[in-house]
């Protein structure tokens, strides 16, 4: 009985604690500047076109869960996001004793587009991952499209977040 009543009091304590602060999640602020609906397009980059196709399914992914709207036509939609693919880079992290690569940085650049209530807005954000690859191995294409792969996702979290911060902003004025 005491340890229902302690948890009682700590889940009860901690609900009026961020309840009474006024914390709001970033996607109530992303909202405030993604409005209703949304559509996507990604622009096709010519150096690496598999890439972009993964993307593209990244970001319809985002919009979904991150801003909790529904895709739409570029037509029926309020909001329409148009990403690029601007450069994918592997920087070479560490060196075993032999003076080979065994663990690469990729940095995943975006440039993306966002039209909203006939204004646009460019937002430029970046992602990075790392990963290990055998002592005098090149990196695989598995392993490439992970890494843009996950590196495109943190790259739109960082999307996410300028956004909620201009919705934030936005809230305050």
């Amino acid at each position: 009985m005491y340890k229902i009543l302690t948890l009682f009091i700590i889940n009860y304590s901690l609900f009026i604690v961020l309840t009474g602060c006024g914390y709001k999640p970033s996607s109530h602020y992303a909202k405030v500047v993604m409005k209703g609906t949304v559509s996507t397009e990604i622009v096709i980059s010519m150096q690496d076109p598999e890439s972009t196709v993964l993307i593209k399914d990244i970001i319809n992914r985002a919009v979904i869960v991150r801003f909790q709207s529904s895709l739409r036509s570029r037509d029926q939609a309020e909001t329409h996001l148009k990403i690029s693919l601007d450069d994918v880079i592997f920087i070479p992290m560490k060196y075993d004793v032999n003076g080979y690569i065994v663990n690469y940085r990729a940095r995943t650049m975006l440039t993306i587009w966002r039209t909203t209530d006939q204004k646009s807005k460019t937002y430029k954000a970046s992602g990075t991952y790392d990963f290990n690859i055998e002592p005098s191995a090149i990196i695989s294409d598995f392993a490439r499209l992970e890494a843009i792969k996950v590196g495109s996702q943190k790259a739109l979290d960082s999307f996410v977040a300028q956004v909620a911060a201009e919705g934030m902003r936005e809230t305050k004025k």
